[in-house]
């Protein structure tokens, strides 16, 4: 791993000075690449999920494990709309002339070398290596043992593009998913890698937190809530809680938990729970919740943390703003947190005390994205507060650096 990464930092000085339009060929050239050698990628991915299955992965793992022909040209199709973003290396952030004639620039500089440690999602390895890339960092990309077939062949790939474009194919290195000792060594190799980013579960962030000497950005936990508020109109409520839990069921941005005032609770769960029942979500609701129906699972004070990432959620009857605001800050993760409401004042209250990366106003937590904030791609969705928070697009994988220019200027 510390050669890996000594050779990466020798790529990050190519790519700091690379021009726009030379990372942007780089970035169509991966695409058309992944594209053409599809098969040997689908070939690797087949013998992941043959293992994964074997293993006894769970649905939802070997789901986000799993490639085909409609996957493979989408990851292409990100890094196509990749290259068309504004290059944010040498962006200036602000400028002014001081008042003894010096001028000052802030500008966008990359990090150089960041390294990615994430879980079974083989399209996080072009992801990662594109915006990487695109944002002049080179890439050290540390998988989990179920992708490694996969990952080794969308690496193999990305590297004779970016080879092949005139970049260094060291801007993108595969570590060894197959030693822990490998990521042990990344989260210590201080001075050699910038930055970390953890990307998975909530024992993977916090073990990267925890454990590393080097930078780490912390991205990902989402244990999301909706509040249906008194002033909600319930079939929009309905509407919103819905696709915010089941659009897509293993993601950090699905609900995971809804709280509804008591006063519209008789009128809005029982079709609420009918929904629910249709989309084969298991409700783990409190004593008020189960009230209307026989199908709800008694919550546990576990259920109401829980990141579930799968067709559960727990509901809580709630009697006030106040008291939902309280259950968000006891459980949230502050990733996402939604509001369901027709008072241009409760959604004022709400967005005002809620600490999350996100808030929505009678909109699906499923908002909470890169591509949907018009930021065209993400490395991830910091629920930190530092350096970067909420989705993390091409500046957030900057730092910046000031430039002084003077004419012979000397302090006095």
């Amino acid at each position: 791993m510390t050669e890996q990464a000594r050779r990466a930092r020798v790529a990050a000085e190519a790519l700091a000075v690379a021009t726009r339009t030379t990372k942007d060929d780089a970035l169509l050239a991966m695409a058309d690449a992944l594209v053409a050698r599809t098969p040997e990628i689908l070939a690797a991915n087949a013998a992941d999920l043959a293992a994964g299955r074997e293993a006894g992965l769970t649905a939802a793992v070997l789901d986000r494990l799993a490639l085909d022909e409609g996957r493979v040209a989408g990851i292409a199709d990100a890094l196509r709309q990749m290259a068309a973003l504004p290059d944010p290396v040498g962006e200036v952030v602000r400028g002014s002339t001081l008042p003894n004639g010096l001028e000052l620039r802030q500008i966008r500089v990359p990090f150089g070398v960041v390294g990615i440690i994430y879980e079974a999602r083989p399209n996080v390895t072009v992801d990662a290596a594109g915006i990487c890339l695109k944002s002049g960092n080179a890439a050290l990309l540390r998988g989990s043992s179920s992708a490694a077939r996969s990952n080794a062949a969308l690496v193999a790939v990305l590297r004779d593009a970016v080879a092949a474009s005139g970049l260094p194919a060291d801007a993108v290195q595969l570590l060894d998913a197959a030693s822990r000792d490998s990521v042990k060594e990344l989260m210590r190799a201080r001075g050699l890698v910038d930055v970390l980013i953890p990307r998975g579960g909530a024992s993977l962030i916090r073990t990267v937190v925890e454990e590393s000497t080097v930078p780490v950005i912390e991205t990902g936990v989402g244990n999301c809530h909706v509040y249906v508020d008194a002033a909600a109109d319930v079939s929009k409520a309905v509407a919103v809680t819905l696709n915010a839990k089941t659009q897509r069921l293993s993601t950090c941005n699905t609900a995971e938990s809804l709280l509804v005032h008591a006063a519209v609770a008789d009128t809005f769960l029982p079709p609420m729970l009918a929904a629910f029942a249709e989309a084969g979500v298991t409700v783990h609701g409190d004593e008020r919740v189960a009230a209307h129906s026989a199908a709800v699972v008694p919550a546990t004070e576990e259920d109401f943390a829980t990141e579930y990432l799968s067709a559960d959620i727990s509901v809580a009857v709630v009697d006030s703003l106040d008291a939902a605001v309280a259950h968000i800050r006891r459980y949230g993760t502050g990733h996402t947190e939604a509001i369901v409401t027709d008072s241009t004042s409760a959604g004022r209250e709400f967005v005002a005390r809620v600490d999350a990366a996100a808030v929505m106003v009678n909109a699906s937590t499923r908002f909470t994205d890169g591509g949907e904030f018009g930021f065209g791609a993400e490395i991830g969705i910091s629920t930190q507060k530092l350096h970067a928070r909420g989705p993390m697009g091409l500046p957030e994988l900057t730092s910046t650096k000031y430039v002084v220019t003077g004419d012979g200027h000397l302090r006095g």
